[in-house]
């Protein structure tokens, strides 16, 4: 190895900041709305009451001293563990089907990372103002402006954070009884360091590293390709009709066209002064010029570069660091309108289209078995976790034999099976529960002094219970049904069928 080299290389890249421009167009209109949703979900969710008789009236409370989440109308105990599995299962299997079909569109438009880094970046603009100003901002010297505009974003940034960490913490306790504690100092200590160790996390995640977490922390870009077909729309750079045969080039004012290639910034009074001049001989002449010259669409504004979060070059081709937003599309559309060039130069293509000699228009092909298994897999598995939450009784129960021993001969000749019963109360309010027996008499059923039991909600109790046969009786009997009743609900009533044992019987 070379002298020096080894000074050269790191363990990882020095962050080289990324300021972007603000664009408009659909797939921003997207992500905004995107945005304003989950945002109006996450932090005004803890605040939506909803009436219950054992529990602080909140919509969505994680009761975790209770040992149970409440949903609205719903209550999950440990016991439903189940249906975290299928809720797990169905994401995977959602991230992997719409991976298949769109590629990383999740991390462009639903992704936690994305949306907070997008409202920072907001942020960033509305306090710094626009790109030119933020660079400009950057380059400059430390002096009052600067750090009163860099204060302020970053004070902004920690209390963004502040009420995320604050936001998640209310998902845990009855929300507006926690603030008040939390600023009151009567909080429990769990709260503070919850809500600090949230805070850090998102303003160092949103505000400091931001495209670094996608590159260097999640590992979904790393193997995202895994998921990839040659079918998979993705947001591409069409190379073949932006660098023609002489590569992209840039328009110069008062000559039409000249070959300028690889340059990067340009102002953007610039770009509209030229899409002013250039618009007077028509979109269609100028655009037949550059083919006749051997020049490709590409003109070379290098506003695609500048939209990304990410910082990268979608025309160097796909990339594991795209998270396909489409920010880059709305940009190349913005300027292929301005030159009045037909759009589409940067687009949600596959590479399979984008291989044809003449590109078809784009369509989303899900005739392909691994959609399919997946969107398969996805209804199924959905189809399930509904019926599994509509059907689900107000309690459990389990009945098992006692086997040590399998039975005992009385010393009056009955035969004794003993039972354990366990009842687990799902219901929202305490619930008392009869037991009976059916397919024996009523009075061999022994449950000690008591024929009932209450429980109270989210706990389990247990019941032992003995059943005395006479040996003619117990000769014929090879099973019987236990039932539990919930009191005053008889339709609510469960049987258990169970096994009666007996010594085998000798010729």
């Amino acid at each position: 190895m070379q002298p020096g080299i080894e000074d050269q290389l790191g363990l990882y890249q020095k962050r080289i900041p990324i300021f972007t421009r603000s664009v408009k167009g659909p797939f921003r209109r997207f992500k905004t709305s995107v945005l304003v949703l989950a945002y109006a979900i996450f932090f005004l969710l803890p605040w939506v009451p909803w009436a219950r008789p054992d529990a602080p009236a909140q919509a969505v409370l994680f009761d975790v001293m209770g040992r149970r989440f409440l949903i609205f109308g719903l209550t999950v105990y440990p016991q439903d563990v189940i249906w975290l599995a299928l809720l797990l299962f169905i994401a995977a299997i959602l991230l992997f089907f719409v991976t298949g079909l769109v590629g990383r569109a999740f991390c462009g438009y639903f992704c936690f990372q994305t949306l907070w880094t997008d409202f920072f970046i907001w942020i960033e603009s509305k306090i710094q103002g626009e790109r030119p100003a933020r660079v400009r901002l950057f380059r400059q010297s430390w002096n009052r402006e600067k750090l009163l505009k860099i204060g302020s974003t970053h004070a902004a940034w920690l209390l963004v954070s502040f009420w995320t960490g604050m936001t998640f913490a209310a998902y845990f306790a009855y929300a507006p009884e926690l603030v008040l504690a939390f600023f009151t100092g009567q909080a429990a200590a769990a709260a503070y360091i919850t809500v600090s160790i949230l805070t850090v996390a998102t303003y160092a995640a949103a505000g400091l590293m931001r495209e670094q977490i996608c590159t260097y922390i999640c590992p979904y870009g790393r193997f995202q390709s895994v998921m990839y077909e040659p079918e998979t729309l993705a947001v591409h750079y069409d190379a073949a009709r932006g660098e023609g045969t002489h590569g992209r080039a840039s328009v110069r004012a008062g000559r039409g066209i000249v070959v300028e290639r690889r340059g990067r910034e340009r102002a953007e009074s610039t770009v509209v002064q030229e899409r002013r001049r250039i618009n007077r001989n028509s979109g269609e002449r100028a655009l037949a010029e550059r083919h006749e010259q051997g020049l490709g669409d590409c003109i070379d504004c290098g506003l695609c570069v500048q939209v990304c979060p990410v910082g990268i070059d979608i025309r160097d081709g796909l990339q594991y660091k795209c998270i396909s937003c489409g920010l880059c599309i709305d940009a190349c559309n913005t300027i292929m309108d301005s030159f009045d060039f037909p759009r589409g130069l940067i687009r949600y293509d596959s590479e399979k289209n984008l291989a044809l000699p003449t590109p078809a228009p784009v369509k989303l092909e899900w005739k392909r078995l691994k959609i399919i298994g997946y969107g398969v897999a996805l209804v199924l598995m959905s189809a399930y976790l509904v019926y599994s939450i509509s059907t689900r009784g107000s309690f459990d129960r389990a009945v098992s034999q006692i086997r040590q021993p399998l039975y005992v001969v009385l010393s009056n000749g009955e035969i004794r099976n003993r039972y354990q019963i366990r009842i687990t109360n799902k219901a929202a309010e305490p619930q008392t529960y009869v037991f009976s027996a059916r397919g024996i008499p009523e009075s061999a059923l022994d449950l000690g002094h008591f024929r009932e039991v209450t429980i109270k909600p989210g706990h389990s109790g247990l019941v032992q219970a003995s059943v005395h046969l006479p040996p003619d009786l117990a000769s014929r009997t090879q099973q019987f049904e236990i039932l539990i009743t919930p009191k005053g609900k008889p339709a609510e009533t469960r049987v258990e069928v169970v096994h009666f044992d007996k010594p085998s019987l000798r010729p």
